[in-house]
């Protein structure tokens, strides 16, 4: 995580109550602004702040994180304003979504065990870092530091907030970023067009689900575009998603079929109201979603017609999308 130093001191002691009263004072906003119904329950707590050895450390982690979203929001924020000043922004169609829960990854948070080179140097231009995950050094020639203690957010760091912190990102849903619980996959999407969508729409709480696939579908829409069947002779597998324009208006989508996921092995398929999810190599969990949003109560048990049914739906889309082998993302079928 890096963020710029002023970015990062408009955060100074937020997070120092830790995870707990921060999670729940989310919950009660959520349901205050309408983002989640009164019936969706709060999944369990992944930490115990008393038990964080490091407060200071552990909280400076989620003032960084606050601090890059802050830096982002400005980017964007000139964006528009840039949009406004040559009289575009009024009819600009602008999808502002991210394309994962929260991450539960625990990169950097421990210090390397490898040695500090004699010999590091200024990467010149065009040369790319020689190790991503995590990088060894900055472009700059400094050495890469990480663990418990290295306070983030300046280029030589490389630190992550961990899964207790992305627990509270995604509140109140279970998971994390690569699995397909609603904690990795549910993301708002807020959509901008002054012009297009109508005054008593604008800033209004759309609870119908969208997939990024509608993302094509939408354009495809708005620009009264055809999507092409074959390019230089080979065929286009056909759109997948469905037109998110009806819902500028308050219609119901034209979505006939249900909506699948697969990621690393973790899939899910959601069909109106019912959502059958399953981790790599663990059983199908099916969820009534219209009660049960934050997935704590497993129907699969007492609905298994269901899950057959929707589990077939889903090996059939595996099949026809290129989804099969499951398990070739660790190099080797499963």
């Amino acid at each position: 995580m890096h963020a710029l130093e002023k970015d990062i001191a408009k955060y100074s002691g937020k997070y120092d109550a830790g995870y707990e009263p921060i999670r729940r004072a989310r919950f009660e906003r959520e349901r205050t602004l309408g983002l989640i119904s009164t019936n969706v329950a709060l999944s369990a707590m992944a930490g115990d702040w008393k038990n964080v050895t490091n407060k200071a450390w552990e909280a400076s982690c989620m003032e960084v994180y606050a601090a890059m979203v802050d830096c982002m929001d400005q980017g964007i924020g000139r964006i528009v304003l840039e949009l406004r000043r040559q009289n575009q922004f009024d009819n600009t169609v602008i999808f502002f979504l991210q394309d994962n829960g929260g991450c539960a990854e625990l990169m950097g948070r421990t210090a390397r065990s490898d040695k500090l080179p004699a010999d590091l140097k200024p990467f010149g231009p065009d040369t790319l870092q020689p190790q991503i995950w995590p990088p060894m050094q900055t472009r700059d020639g400094r050495w890469v530091r990480t663990g418990e203690g290295v306070m983030p957010g300046p280029p030589d760091t490389y630190v992550a907030y961990g899964k207790n912190w992305a627990n509270v990102s995604n509140t109140p849903f279970r998971e994390y970023k690569h699995w397909v619980h609603e904690g990795g996959i549910s993301t708002p999407l807020i959509v901008s067009w002054p012009t297009g969508i109508p005054a008593n729409r604008q800033n209004r709480l759309e609870p119908q689900p969208g997939h990024l696939i509608d993302l094509m579908a939408t354009c495809a829409d708005l620009a009264q575009a055809t999507y092409p069947s074959e390019r230089n002779g080979e065929n286009i597998k056909p759109m997948q998603g469905v037109s998110l324009v009806p819902a500028f208006t308050g219609k119901l989508l034209a979505r006939t079929k249900p909506i699948f996921w697969e990621h690393e092995g973790n899939r899910a398929v959601r069909d109106g109201e019912w959502k059958l999810v399953s981790k790599e190599n663990q059983p199908w969990e099916l969820y009534d979603v219209s009660q049960d949003r934050s997935e704590t109560k497993d129907l699969a048990s007492k609905y298994p017609d269901r899950v057959k049914t929707l589990a077939a739906a889903w090996d059939d889309w595996a099949s026809r999308a290129n989804v099969l082998p499951l398990g070739a993302w660790h190099g080797r079928a499963k």
